[in-house]
């Protein structure tokens, strides 16, 4: 179904296999609970165009996400599925809530090996409350760290996690996980949003991937959208790009470990996201980007493809 000669982007590690660059982000998916098979199409073309991972959870949309990501692919290995746990969904205005616990977090596991139709899920990330945005708790709040690893490493040695991730948290939950070994960390970051900038690093240091979300901004305030920035807009015109591919390919570039799984209901769209993979930016744009916002430095040069 993939076709392996086209990796968008390149290639980096998750969860024991090499993966292309560009993935999929699944959320979008939930606007389909009506119309799967449109969605299911989505999901076979983002597979012919190279796109070989998705990420999604079970709180999408109440398992929709999963359930047409089931009927895309079943359980065949050609595409890895990464998921999360650390939250659920609930019927009320916030349709999420925490579910922490090391029992709910493998309640969520089976949730999700359930709704995927698969006997194995290659990546499941802890989502933590530590940083937003979503939902947040004090740190007298948080759940033990050490007893939810413990309750992830189990899963993996009985063969029903290939690898751990975790999301939304900070360089210092990290660096206490390292031990657990873990495959990837996916907090919001864009070109406009590098607040865990070193958190980044750490994870370029150690081999893990980086997976953004939020890669072009959100409505959330202070995650401002790339494609409104001017300097992007500019460098787009000068590259026949559309400003989201200049983002896209800004991050690709920024550091050799980052993994995108940017999000979209249209097959247009979908394309575009897939062509900045081969996007490169000039040294003299990457450094004009770069200054955008006033950004902290990063990764150093060998790091960037």
């Amino acid at each position: 179904m993939t076709d392996t000669t086209i990796r968008p982007g390149g290639t980096f590690h998750l969860g024991g296999r090499d993966v292309a660059r560009v993935g999929y982000g699944a959320m979008s998916l939930e606007r389909y609970e009506d119309d799967r098979e449109t969605g299911v199409a989505l999901l076979r073309r983002a597979a012919e165009l190279g796109i070989d991972h998705v990420d999604t959870a079970d709180f999408y949309g109440a398992s929709v996400s999963n359930d047409i990501i089931r009927r895309a692919f079943g359980d065949s290995d050609t595409v890895a599925i990464a998921t999360k746990v650390g939250a659920v969904r609930v019927d009320a205005p916030v349709p999420l809530a925490l579910a922490q616990r090391p029992a709910e977090l493998r309640a969520q596991v089976e949730d999700n090996l359930r709704t995927l139709g698969r006997s194995r899920l290659d990546v499941v990330n802890l989502r933590r409350p530590e940083v937003g945005p979503g939902l947040t708790v004090p740190v007298e709040e948080l759940v033990d760290l050490d007893d939810q690893l413990a309750e992830l490493i189990a899963l993996r040695d009985d063969g029903l996690i290939g690898a751990i991730g975790l999301s939304a948290v900070g360089a210092s939950t990290l660096r206490r996980a390292l031990p657990a070994g873990i495959a990837c960390v996916q907090n919001a970051y864009s070109l406009l949003s590098r607040e865990h900038e070193d958190l980044l690093a750490l994870c370029l240091a150690e081999g893990i991937a980086w997976v953004p979300f939020f890669p072009l901004g959100s409505g959330f305030a202070q995650y401002p959208k790339v494609a409104d920035d001017p300097t992007v807009r500019r460098i787009a015109t000068e590259t026949d790009a559309t400003p989201a591919q200049v983002g896209l390919a800004w991050l690709l570039a920024h550091a050799a470990n980052v993994l995108l799984i940017p999000g979209t209901a249209s097959i247009p769209h979908l394309e575009e996201n897939v062509a900045a993979g081969a996007l490169v930016l000039t040294a003299e744009q990457l450094a004009e980007l770069d200054a955008v916002a006033g950004a902290t430095a990063g990764p150093s040069d060998s790091a960037r493809r």
